[in-house]
């Protein structure tokens, strides 16, 4: 069974919680599951780093781009998720409809500019 989530300060950067933790910044009304109806037919983008101070840039370049609306259809997008690995750190940007693959493409391609990424996602 998982601890309930715990309310933190906004200064709070991922890399300074601890191995095995998520951090979630999802759309109101929206649970960062599957099962939620909002996910259910989605898909995600996933990028790994091994550097701390990736992670947490890569999350502020997220939010930035999730609050200022720079993704083409936002309307997609249902949130992201950084997870805190003991060997691997990783953000994923949870999508809406994996069948548009036209979309979730253009979405990757996006998201790679946004966070500065050239590796495959």
């Amino acid at each position: 069974m998982l601890p309930p989530p715990v309310a933190l300060p906004l200064q709070v950067q991922p890399s300074k919680l601890p191995a095995n933790a998520d951090f979630h910044l999802f759309k109101a009304g929206v649970e960062p599951k599957w099962e939620d109806p909002e996910c259910a037919n989605g898909g995600k983008w996933t990028v790994t780093t091994n550097r701390k101070a990736n992670l947490d840039s890569m999350w502020l370049e997220t939010l930035m781009a999730l609050i200022g609306e720079q993704f083409y259809e936002a309307d997609e997008i249902c949130g992201v998720v950084a997870s805190v690995c003991p060997r691997q750190d990783k953000i994923s940007l949870w999508t809406r409809t994996a069948t548009n693959e036209a979309l979730q493409s253009c979405t990757g391609r996006k998201w790679k500019e946004i966070i500065d990424v050239n590796d495959k996602i």
